[in-house]
């Protein structure tokens, strides 16, 4: 992960445009933290976190956090009709979010107190990032400023899971069950559906009145899902069940043109359709768990956050990659290859859970989901990061 930040002509390009040093460290991030969360889970490495609180951390704001303030320092700007944001100030939360990586993952396998230091690093950047976005929000003369209050809501909260994550670490661990709630729901997910349910309908030319409740009605109920979680763990299936039937028909009210020949395309309404899915699932496992003792090795959180935030953080990555970079707006074999492979890693995952419910031994099944996700994102980087560095143009 070693880079130099000197302003040579090398990296003038990769620090041009905020998504592309953000997407880099993003990615390298989401292999770098999956390998080591392997080589914990399996017992080679002893890490000062837990290693399911090691895995939390580094996918929610090493990988995921990254990624978002890549992709929002890019579009929220031209949601809002204001300026771009200046590089200097785009630069320092990097640098923060790169350092702050670094001896994270540094402080896991040496120190607990250095790896405390780190997620205050990758917190300062975090919340960095939420005052640039914040004073984008009020600068903006746009009247209809409904989607951009809800990203910078879900934003704001996801600062607050941070905080709680830090807090857990150093003074209650109780803690950590909230903040990993709100994570989950409040910040990774509602903040994706809050920018999907805006680009999604756009990019796939659907022309439907919009449902201005929408984003008030789910966010409601995942405040309410989280209350119910906090005083009886998986009582909130009736709100999971209730969020699958209320998405699920507003996606379908869209009428997304699928089966669709453009993987730019079907990767996003593939990455939608499995938001009803994923809470449908969520809300049978919960309600199982209710009344048995089966174990569904958070099967719920995971069709979510795989099923549709990764499968479309590829996608929009991908789309961002492309048409800021001067590529033709197309998807080669490769790409469309990539995008099957998202499935392949939520399967796998999904495969795991439920092996894990039938009392079955899913290390080597493990093994080959964490594989899958590694290889997935190190094909990405073979495939795109000489378009973020350099800006080749592919053929």
């Amino acid at each position: 992960m070693h880079m130099q930040f000197s302003e040579n002509s090398d990296n003038n390009y990769f620090f041009s445009q905020p998504h592309q040093p953000f997407f880099v460290l993003a990615f390298v991030n989401a292999i770098v933290t999956m390998l080591v969360f392997l080589l914990s889970y399996k017992g080679y490495l002893h890490l000062a976190l837990s290693p399911t609180n090691f895995h939390i951390y580094g996918l929610t704001y090493l990988m995921f956090t990254p990624a978002f303030l890549g992709f929002l320092f890019t579009t929220f700007p031209r949601f809002a009709s204001t300026d771009a944001i200046v590089k200097k100030r785009y630069m320092r939360i990097f640098s923060f979010l790169y350092l702050g990586a670094i001896l994270f993952l540094l402080g896991s396998i040496v120190s607990p107190i250095l790896s405390i230091i780190a997620m205050v690093l990758v917190f300062s950047a975090h919340f960095m990032g939420y005052l640039i976005l914040k004073n984008i929000y009020h600068t903006t003369t746009m009247e209809d400023r409904h989607d951009i209050f809800w990203i910078l809501l879900a934003m704001g909260i996801g600062l607050l899971s941070h905080f709680l994550f830090i807090m857990a670490q150093i003074f209650y661990m109780p803690l950590m069950g909230l903040s990993t709630e709100i994570s989950m729901y409040i910040y990774l997910f509602f903040l994706t559906f809050s920018v999907a349910q805006r680009m999604v309908p756009f990019f796939s030319h659907c022309i439907v009145e919009k449902n201005n409740r929408l984003l008030k009605i789910v966010f409601s109920l995942l405040i309410l899902h989280i209350l119910l979680e906090g005083t009886h763990t998986n009582s909130s299936f009736i709100v999971d069940l209730a969020l699958a039937y209320i998405i699920g028909k507003e996606v379908l009210r869209w009428k997304l043109p699928f089966p669709n020949t453009n993987p730019l395309l079907w990767i996003l309404h593939i990455s939608l359709y499995w938001v009803p899915l994923g809470f449908l699932l969520g809300g049978l496992t919960n309600f199982i768990l209710l009344i048995s003792d089966v174990h569904f090795l958070a099967l719920d959180t995971h069709s979510i956050v795989l099923g549709f935030v990764f499968t479309i953080l590829i996608g929009f990555g991908t789309r961002v990659t492309l048409g800021h970079s001067g590529n033709i707006m197309h998807a080669d074999k490769w790409t469309t290859l990539l995008f099957y492979w998202t499935q392949v890693v939520v399967a796998m995952r999904i495969l795991v859970s439920l092996t894990s419910a039938f009392g079955w031994n899913i290390m080597v099944l493990f093994d080959i989901s964490v594989t899958a996700w590694i290889l997935m994102f190190t094909l990405w980087a073979v495939r795109f990061f000489p378009v973020i560095i350099k800006g080749i143009k592919l053929t």
